[in-house]
């Protein structure tokens, strides 16, 4: 018998996972990548009695492979927010499962465990770009406004650490950011304790925002607005925390961030209006590489002779 943790490398995937662990202390083996790397129970071999946690990818993703290890006799705790589909019927899955635009999965996991790491929840929360919902849950907790402010700077640069073509092209690997940070009860004492890590985060952020902020937009207006970057490393980290920044400064407009590839395809990252947070998802699946949840979506791989029909389908989502 064997225990994996299978979870997004973004900072709702690696913050949902040191809830579970701090709360269920469990020596498994860690399955994870860059935020767009979903398809991970196909990495699993599993036998009867093999225990497989999976936080924060679709399950529509891996349905197949998640049908394929309950057939091998695997108990499966699955917890997402993303578009799910029908969940298998089997007594050896146990799902928590929500796509309400203003859940993730660190906040299934604090609800599951009864806020027992409730900061950690924070974090996750606030990368994912939940910031309402995470100043409520703050409200419960006994911490400072400097405090709730470093909590969601680190929430962001986990989140922006998550993006990239493949591990090489950030900072940390994200199963090595979930060992750091887990080894931490509070994400406060994390930011005290491990100052390179976070200050070097901090970094690559602000340099990387800085270069997308200096690209003009390719069109614009009050209710949408869409972007191409370059194809480079620092355009594929910062794309889908630009997306957010683009969201937060402008609540009533939908964005789409394109990102050039090396064979002419694209990168996209969709935010829905913060204030009318729906239709993403259903946008993005329209193209074979699409997916996400409600306010905010992609699509992995756009082919450049589709990018006039994922233009004219996004206007028509939000115009």
């Amino acid at each position: 018998m064997a225990d994996y943790d299978l979870f997004n490398g973004d900072a709702d995937g690696i913050c949902a996972l040191i809830q579970l662990r701090h709360a269920e202390p469990r020596d498994a083996q860690l399955i994870t990548g860059v935020k767009r790397d979903i398809d991970l129970l196909k990495q699993v071999d599993a036998v009867a009695g093999d225990r497989i946690t999976v936080l924060d990818v679709s399950l529509d993703t891996n349905r197949e492979d998640l049908q394929r290890v309950l057939d091998a006799g695997a108990e499966v705790f699955y917890v997402d927010h993303h578009f799910a589909g029908a969940v298998p019927s089997s007594s050896g899955l146990k799902s928590l499962l929500n796509e309400a635009a203003d859940v993730c999965t660190s906040l299934l996991i604090n609800h599951y465990l009864r806020g027992a790491y409730a900061q950690w929840a924070l974090v996750g929360t606030f990368g994912d770009n939940l910031k309402k919902t995470a100043r409520g849950l703050a409200k419960n907790l006994d911490i400072s406004a400097d405090q709730l402010g470093l909590l969601e700077c680190l929430g962001r640069y986990m989140n922006y650490n998550g993006y990239g073509s493949d591990v090489s092209e950030l900072h940390f690997h994200p199963s090595a950011l979930y060992t750091a940070a887990s080894a931490y009860d509070s994400p406060l004492h994390f930011i005290a304790d491990a100052t390179e890590t976070f200050e070097q985060l901090e970094a690559g952020y602000h340099e990387d925002l800085t270069a997308a902020q200096a690209i003009e937009p390719l069109q614009s207006s009050d209710k949408v607005a869409l972007l191409l970057l370059p194809n480079a490393p620092w355009a594929r980290r910062v794309s889908g925390v630009y997306s957010n920044d683009l969201a937060n400064q402008h609540p009533d407009r939908a964005h789409a961030v394109l990102t050039e590839k090396a064979d002419g395809h694209y990168l996209v990252s969709v935010r829905a209006p913060l204030n009318n947070r729906q239709g993403a998802a259903a946008l993005c699946r329209q193209f074979s590489t699409g997916g996400g949840r409600e306010a905010a979506a992609g699509v992995n791989d756009l082919p450049a002779e589709r990018l006039e029909d994922f233009i004219h389908a996004f206007k028509k989502a939000y115009l």
